[in-house]
């Protein structure tokens, strides 16, 4: 018997999903991730402020799902090599973390994230943190794994590699300053 089409597949027909970001070519906007969270009273200190070390967890999931996007591969943080909090994020808001691939290596993929906090009521927004994340991608065995070829595109984009390289250098150089007795 018949019943006719159910109500999920009604839904699905009117709202089909968008389509899947490209993936796999190795540029920026392959490996982009958007999320977004309100943030709750549990995500902060008692005069309504959130906590950084609540940021610094989303930032590093939306870093890490970037990395994972360019990886095809599970991921490791190594490195977060810079963070700055700029302005205050407070209970209501809207937080925003846009990730973005900067630079891959042999092994290793840098990921800059921006954190907007948007005042919903008023659609006032703010950019809050930026941060650059350095990933290792992994094997099946936790080991190191080669990460495909990334191709940036822009001149915006290249100047972020740029940028990028520089930052791996200082790293390179402070820890081998650190290993020498």
């Amino acid at each position: 018997m018949d019943e006719g089409p159910r109500p999920w597949d009604v839904a699905r027909a009117r709202h089909p999903a968008p389509p899947s970001p490209p993936t796999g070519d190795g540029t920026p906007r392959a490996s982009r991730v958007t999320l977004s969270q309100v943030m709750a009273i549990s995500d902060a200190n008692p005069w309504g402020n959130v906590h950084g070390g609540t940021i610094m967890k989303l930032v590093d999931t939306a870093g890490a799902l970037a990395a994972v996007r360019h990886a095809k591969s599970r991921v490791v943080t190594a490195v977060i090599d810079q963070m700055t909090f700029e302005a205050p994020v407070h209970v209501g808001d809207l937080v925003e973390l846009s990730a973005r691939l900067t630079w891959a290596g042999r092994t290793s993929m840098e990921v800059q994230v921006t954190v907007v906090a948007e005042e919903v009521v008023t659609a006032r927004r703010r950019i809050t943190s930026v941060a650059y994340v350095v990933y290792v991608a992994l094997d099946q065995n936790g080991q190191p794994r080669p990460v495909p070829p990334f191709a940036p595109q822009t001149p915006e984009e290249q100047r972020r590699w740029r940028a990028a390289e520089e930052r791996r250098a200082a790293r390179l150089r402070a820890r081998e300053e650190h290993a020498t007795p």
